[in-house]
C-alpha cells in the first residue's frame, strides 16, 4: 500500500457549518501529507452547499486553522456553490442516459411508503414508484408539483472496496433505495456534489471520518454510473475524549483556532494529531518533514484514537524549549501586552527572559504569565516584606547593594558576589535571596535568584533596593 500512483491527488472537504475542529484537522494532516510524501497535489474544497447552516465565518474559521497549522493546498479552495452550472450538466447527462430519472413523489407519499414498510418490519427506503423500468407504465405527473431527481441505483448485485484502514467492505444494493441527487428547486445534493468534484478534480485517495462510511457505496455507484476512475478510500475512526466518550469541550472539541489562543504551538498540535491514529515504532516526537517522509496508509490504526491533554501539553513544552527565542518573543508579547506589561526603556530584553523561561511553560500562556514580573511595578505583599526582610537581614541587603554598584553585571558574578555576602553575615541563601525576590520581583517563587537579577539589570535592581536600606 506504500506504493502510489504516478499522481497523487488527496483533498480535505469541510463543510462550513462550524469551526474547523481537531478530528477535521486530522483528516485535513494525513490528506496533506499522503501528497507530499509522493510529491502529489493536496486541494483544499469547501462543501457549502447546506446554505442554511453555512456561513461566511466558518469558511474563514477552516481557511484561519489550516494556515495556522501551515498545511498549505496546492489547489482551491473550491465552494460547491460555485460549480451549480457543472452539477445540473452531468445531472442532464444522466437523465438522457437513464442512470438518473424525475421522481414526483411528494414528500408526504414518501414518508408514507417509509411508514407502511415500517409498520411491516421492512426497512424504510423509496419504493420506486416513478423508476422507469422496461413494460412499466408510470402515474400521471401531478399538476404544478416539481420533481425530485433520483438516481438509479442497481438493484441487484454488491458494492465492495478495500478501505485502506478498514480492510474490505461489502454492501448490499438492496440495502440501498434510490438516492435524490437534485431537490425540487435544482439544487443537487450532498453525495450527488462529492462524487463530481472527486471525479473532475481527479481524486486518487479520499481519507476522512468515519462517519462517511455509510455515503461510500452510495457515491461508488454513482462514479460507477458515470464511467469514472474509483479512487483509493481511508476511513479514520473517530477520536475519543479521554475517558473514552464522544469528544467535546471539555475534552477540547473546540475550535483549531482556540489552540493558538491557549498559547498552542501549530508545530506540537501537528505532531500530536499524527500520532492519533498513526504510529511509526515508537516515534512520539518529530517534525513535519520528517512525518511527510514517514507517513503512510499501512500504519492507520482501526481503532477510534483517544485524546490526552497532558500529552499535547509535554509536546508544546518540548517544542517551547525548542522554539527561537525571538520567534516565542513575538508570539508571547501580545499576550503580556493584554495584561498591561511595561516594555518601555530599561525593560529587560524579552528574547532573553524568554529564554531563561521557557524550560518549564505547556503553554505561551504560562509563558507569558512568568515574564510578566520583569515587566510591571512589583507590589510585594506588606505581610511578607515584615517577615523576610527583616532588622537582621537589612545590613547584608546594605552591603549587596553596595557591591551591584561596581560588579561586573552577569550571573556568574552575581552568584559569586552574593556567596560572598552570605559568607560574610552568616547566613544561608533563602535568608538573602527571598527578600531579593520580593522587593525587586514583588514574589517568592521566581527562577535562580542570580539569573533573575542579571536579567532585570543593574538600574533596576539599585532603584527597587534603595527603599530598604534606610
Amino acid at each position: 500500500m506504500t506504493a502510489a500512483p504516478t499522481q497523487v491527488r488527496t483533498r480535505f472537504a469541510p463543510s462550513p457549518t462550524g469551526y474547523l475542529h481537531l478530528g477535521g484537522a486530522r483528516t485535513a494532516l494525513f490528506s496533506w501529507a499522503y501528497a507530499r510524501r509522493f510529491g502529489g497535489t493536496f486541494i483544499l474544497r469547501i462543501e457549502d452547499t447546506d446554505l442554511e447552516r453555512s456561513t461566511p465565518a466558518a469558511v474563514q474559521a477552516i481557511i484561519d486553522g489550516m494556515q495556522w497549522l501551515g498545511l498549505a493546498h496546492d489547489e482551491g479552495p473550491f465552494y460547491q456553490m460555485q460549480r451549480m452550472e457543472r452539477y445540473r450538466e452531468v445531472i442532464a447527462g444522466m437523465l438522457k442516459d437513464g442512470t438518473a430519472y424525475y421522481c414526483y413523489s411528494s414528500p408526504q407519499e414518501v414518508e408514507a411508503m417509509r411508514e407502511k414498510q415500517r409498520a411491516a418490519g421492512e426497512k424504510p427506503r423509496y419504493d420506486g414508484t416513478w423508476r422507469p423500468e422496461p413494460g412499466k407504465t408510470l402515474p400521471a405527473i401531478p399538476a404544478e408539483r416539481k420533481p425530485v431527481v433520483r438516481f438509479r441505483n442497481p438493484l441487484d448485485g454488491d458494492v465492495s472496496w478495500d478501505d485502506v484502514v478498514k480492510g474490505v467492505i461489502t454492501i448490499s444494493n438492496r440495502e440501498m433505495d434510490d438516492l435524490v441527487i437534485a431537490r425540487p428547486d435544482g439544487t443537487p445534493t450532498y453525495n450527488f456534489c462529492v462524487v463530481v468534484d472527486d471525479w473532475d478534480m481527479q481524486i486518487t485517495h479520499v481519507i476522512r471520518g468515519d462517519d462517511h462510511v455509510n455515503n461510500t457505496p452510495r457515491q461508488i455507484n454513482i462514479l460507477k454510473a458515470l464511467g469514472a476512475t474509483l479512487p483509493l478510500y481511508g476511513h479514520l475512526p473517530m477520536i475519543l475524549g479521554s475517558d473514552g466518550d464522544k469528544m467535546s469541550k471539555r475534552h477540547g472539541a473546540v475550535s483549531v483556532m482556540d489552540y493558538p489562543a491557549q498559547g498552542y504551538l501549530p508545530e506540537a498540535v501537528l505532531n500530536y494529531l499524527a500520532r492519533l491514529g498513526w504510529s511509526h515504532g515508537d516515534e512520539e516526537v518529530f517534525s513535519m518533514e520528517q512525518f511527510c517522509a514517514w507517513f503512510d496508509l499501512d500504519h492507520l490504526s482501526k481503532s477510534p484514537a483517544q485524546f490526552n491533554p497532558e500529552k499535547l501539553a509535554w509536546l508544546n513544552n518540548h517544542y517551547i524549549k525548542l522554539a527561537d527565542n525571538d520567534r516565542l518573543a513575538s508570539l508571547v508579547k501580545p499576550i503580556m501586552a493584554k495584561d498591561g506589561a511595561l516594555f518601555g526603556e530599561g525593560a529587560p530584553d524579552l528574547p532573553q527572559v524568554l529564554a531563561a523561561l521557557k524550560e518549564r511553560a505547556h503553554t505561551l500562556v504560562e509563558l507569558a504569565a512568568a515574564a510578566m514580573m520583569f515587566y510591571r511595578q512589583p507590589a510585594p505583599d506588606a505581610a511578607l516584606l515584615a517577615q523576610h526582610v527583616t532588622d537582621a537581614i537589612k545590613p547584608a541587603l546594605a552591603d549587596y547593594a553596595q557591591q551591584c554598584a561596581s560588579v561586573e553585571w552577569n550571573k556568574e558574578a552575581l552568584t559569586a558576589m552574593l556567596k560572598q555576602v552570605l559568607a560574610q553575615h552568616g547566613l544561608k541563601m533563602p535568608q538573602l535571596a527571598m527578600p531579593l525576590r520580593l522587593i525587586v520581583a514583588g514574589q517568592l517563587q521566581t527562577p535562580a535568584i542570580d539569573l533573575v537579577l542579571a536579567l532585570f539589570g543593574r538600574d533596576v535592581v539599585l532603584q527597587r533596593l534603595k527603599p530598604y536600606l534606610d
